[in-house]
């Protein structure tokens, strides 16, 4: 083990976010978003048999068994938490491992917009952060998480596959449980969570119809619920939680999120000029004008909503990347390439701004 642990040790000092082990090729580090193969023995079969022998929780072994693939969080002491996935490819069992920063980092240090912290305070309603694989969605829940945990005496519980930021109670107390470790399912902690008195629920991932009717029952019954979303901005959003219900449900399903939906933040990370990511972020706040829109089935106009909701809280994407252009920290170019509408950016760039979502909403 001593190898698998010097492995992890040297993703850790040499800034990697991900390690990548499979039998018989290079050990991998993920670096600044770079695939780096590294000096190291390759992994055989039998040292990756030990590895999962030693990494893999025992309420995690029979799952891999079964499914060949599990997902869980290994702790390495003085090293740091990694959240892991183990699975097959050609027969054979890898890994990939993310490490995860046990200090959560500040809205500052991540550059993440105000406002945030005004939906985080919210008291009740649901926030859904969105964004594509490895945006930041749960570094963004986290910063959420502990703006209220020290500002706010609050009952937070969190439902996590796996935990990966953990947290110590400040203001307020925290109980944080792993799916297979704490409890059996997402479904199973969602039925029982209202009993726990909480104040604030974080979920780590929308996944179904299940989910969202817990959300909606906690947010009705006056909780604040926070969770994630797989989706490429703000407003098709509310067109893939209308995906997890029937076409009968859904008339219903959006009345409800009318009445509870508090935002929606959706992010890209672009690199920076000075080096390292910053997050464009896109902003949905349920205002009276976004009501109306849900209440009325008009979502196509919900981008239309954004663009013009500046004065209450609301951004696009090409709005903030305009932003981050102007403040120096990314250049026009890496802007166009994360811009919703490039040709629209590309126009601000040259001092014309068109005021066609205004009167497309009239």
């Amino acid at each position: 083990m001593e190898i698998f642990q010097r492995i992890l040790q040297t993703a850790v000092e040499g800034g990697a976010s991900d390690v990548h082990l499979k039998v018989g090729t290079p050990v991998i580090f993920r670096i600044n978003r770079q695939l780096i193969a590294i000096e190291c023995p390759y992994p055989t079969d039998e040292w990756m048999e030990k590895v999962l022998g030693h990494v893999v929780p025992k309420h995690a072994k029979r799952k891999l068994e079964e499914e060949r693939e599990v997902d869980f969080s290994y702790y390495m002491p003085h090293v740091g938490r990694f959240r892991t996935n183990v699975f097959q490819q050609r027969g054979q069992f890898c890994i990939a491992m993310r490490f995860v920063k046990t200090q959560v980092p500040s809205f500052e240090e991540l550059g993440l917009l105000p406002v945030l912290k005004e939906i985080a305070e919210s008291p009740r309603g649901i926030v859904l952060v969105s964004g594509t694989t490895g945006c930041g969605k749960s570094t963004t829940l986290a910063a959420m998480i502990e703006h209220v945990n020290a500002n706010f005496k609050r009952h937070i519980i969190t439902l996590e596959d796996p935990i990966e930021y953990v947290f110590e109670d400040n203001q307020s107390v925290i109980e944080q449980r792993e799916v297979g470790l704490d409890t059996l399912s997402f479904e199973l902690a969602l039925t029982h969570i209202l009993r726990q008195d909480p104040d604030f629920i974080m979920i780590g991932e929308m996944r179904d119809a299940t989910s969202f009717y817990a959300a909606i029952s906690a947010a009705e019954t006056g909780h604040l619920v926070l969770s994630t979303l797989h989706t490429i901005n703000a407003s098709q959003s509310i067109n893939r939680i209308l995906d997890f219900f029937k076409a009968e449900e859904r008339e219903q399903i959006r009345r409800q999120l009318a009445g509870t939906l508090q935002a929606v933040i959706c992010q890209r990370m672009v690199p920076a000029l000075n080096g390292g990511l910053v997050p464009a972020q896109e902003i949905l706040i349920n205002t009276g004008t976004v009501r109306k829109i849900l209440e009325e089935n008009r979502l196509d106009k919900l981008s239309a909503a954004i663009e013009t909701g500046t004065d209450e809280g609301m951004l696009s994407f090409n709005q903030h990347l305009f932003q981050l252009v102007q403040e120096g920290k990314v250049s026009k170019k890496e802007a166009l390439l994360k811009a919703t509408n490039p040709q629209a950016l590309e126009m601000n760039f040259q001092g014309i701004f068109l005021d066609e979502s205004r009167r497309i909403l009239t």
